[in-house]
């Protein structure tokens, strides 16, 4: 009978040396832009709200929103949404066992990452 000797674990990961696996970096995302969406609709509500007070406040809204540095946060809010929305569904999918194979959720969670990243270009293309 041969003794096995047990590895002692770590005591202090360094969380930016370990590699999570795709879906859960997607799910992480999922919530970090469900928290940074959450956190800008007042300021998206406010911003749209100020565009119907009068043709002025329309004009200086245009001007702001033309600025590319606000295009850009714009865009990445938009990602945000799009990644959002795509891996709600995605988790929706999940709470019916659908796809919850290993290699199955892999593939979904690649979907997910590449579908919202095509999506956000292709908007940003036809708005830039």
């Amino acid at each position: 009978m041969s003794s096995t000797v047990a590895k002692p674990r770590p005591k202090h990961l360094n969380l930016m040396q370990i590699r999570l696996p795709v879906p859960a970096l997607i799910s992480i995302m999922h919530r970090i832009s469900g928290a940074i969406l959450f956190l800008a609709l007042p300021l998206l509500l406010w911003l749209f709200q100020s565009t119907l007070a009068s043709q002025a406040s329309f004009a200086a809204f245009q001007s702001v929103v033309s600025n590319p540095l606000m295009k850009i946060v714009l865009l990445g809010l938009l990602w945000g949404y799009l990644h959002h929305l795509l891996a709600g569904f995605r988790h929706l999918f999940l709470d019916l066992h659908i796809g919850v194979e290993l290699e199955t959720a892999r593939l979904t969670s690649m979907i997910v990452l590449v579908a919202g990243i095509v999506l956000t270009l292709a908007v940003g293309v036809a708005l830039w």
